[in-house]
């Protein structure tokens, strides 16, 4: 009998809760903005934060309020993007795809000042006298960049980042992890870049690694299209290393060719 009402009190209080929660559910229930759940299904998902957005959810619903554009989201294609800005009712900018573009060509080539034997990482080894190489703007080798690329762009290649101009979605992620600062975005459509970041002095470049700019000036006498710079403005600290300007570039690739040390390259 005891187990009986036992058991009648509990549906009662099982009952009387489920009611409670119904009536709670329908007083205090949030509107969601329907288009909200399109425009998060067509984002790519990866949650990489580089919209400055606590992920793909955020990111949409900063976009229904209004509080971000399209064009925020680095990662998602254009077809994506077109069918979001037409959800949303908005103008879309049409952008160039970019392209993660490291800026050294080091690599094994560059001498090393000491054996690094500890963590296997770019940040932790920077940490260590800036790092094992003897040039102190060179790659480290140890693919952070890797680790950190959320879309499986990048992979190493005799201790050199590789980047997949396929699968890299200029997320940017790789731009901000390297201690170095040596990734950039490039506009795929100037596949002409200069992969070194030194700005020591040509001898002392060509005293630790055999592929790094040494200021000689070449690739400004061969551009016809005052394109490319050694030296252009010492205030931003672009000394002693070759510069070229997009605005101007027509990627004839001139400067390529007479490149003594091979540093002014073109993407593969």
């Amino acid at each position: 009998m005891e187990i009986l009402i036992a058991i009648l009190v509990l549906g009662i209080l099982g009952l009387i809760f489920g009611i409670g929660l119904a009536i709670a559910s329908k007083k205090f229930a949030v509107a969601v903005n329907p288009k909200l759940d399109q425009v998060q299904h067509l984002l790519p998902g990866s949650n990489c934060g580089t919209c400055g957005n606590p992920g793909c959810f955020g990111f949409a619903e900063s976009l229904i309020s209004g509080k971000s554009v399209v064009e925020g989201c680095r990662v998602c294609n254009d077809e994506s993007r077109e069918k979001i800005a037409k959800i949303l009712g908005l103008a879309l900018e049409k952008q160039t795809k970019k392209i993660a573009t490291l800026h050294c060509n080091g690599g094994l080539k560059v001498k090393d000042k000491y054996r690094y034997d500890g963590v296997s990482d770019c940040i932790a080894a920077n940490l260590v006298l800036g790092g094992q190489k003897a040039c102190v703007y060179a790659c480290l080798g140890f693919g952070t960049c890797v680790q950190a690329c959320p879309f499986g762009a990048i992979s190493m290649a005799e201790t050199l980042p590789i980047v997949d101009k396929v699968k890299c979605r200029s997320c940017n992620k790789c731009v901000l992890v390297c201690p170095k600062k040596l990734f950039s975005l490039v506009s795929v459509t100037y596949p002409v870049y200069v992969a070194c970041s030194s700005h020591d002095l040509g001898k002392d470049v060509k005293n630790v690694c055999p592929v790094g700019c040494i200021a000689c000036r070449l690739c400004e006498k061969a551009c016809k299209f005052d394109a490319i710079h050694v030296n252009p403005e010492q205030s931003r600290g672009v000394d002693n290393l070759a510069v070229i300007d997009y605005h101007k570039c027509t990627s004839c690739q001139a400067c390529v060719k007479v490149c003594p040390a091979k540093t002014i390259r073109v993407r593969a």
